[in-house]
């Protein structure tokens, strides 16, 4: 149940907002890749761009990251879970 908040200071609302309940995000162990390079163990892509800030940066592509959308490694428990075999997608500077 939504409930509305008002901040009041010498009589005077200064703000409001709704405050929502929390929804819960429920991940499934299940294959994101169901048939890219399915003969490889880990599919990373590279690609070169020549207006990067950073010699190397990886990106997420297993959804499951805490840092998204960079890569933290967390493909590798994923892979191990699923049999998936996703890996980082990785932006290189020329």
């Amino acid at each position: 149940m939504a409930s509305t908040t008002s901040i009041i200071q010498g009589g005077f609302a200064l703000s409001s907002f709704t405050a929502r309940p929390r929804r819960m995000v429920v991940v499934r162990a299940e294959a994101i890749n169901p048939d890219i390079k399915k003969d490889e163990p880990k599919v990373v892509d590279s690609v070169v761009v020549t207006e990067l800030s950073k010699p190397l940066t990886a990106y997420c592509r297993c959804w499951r990251s805490g840092t998204f959308p960079l890569c933290d490694g967390s493909h590798v428990k994923h892979n191990k879970a699923t049999g998936d075999n996703v890996g980082p997608l990785l932006l290189k500077k020329q």
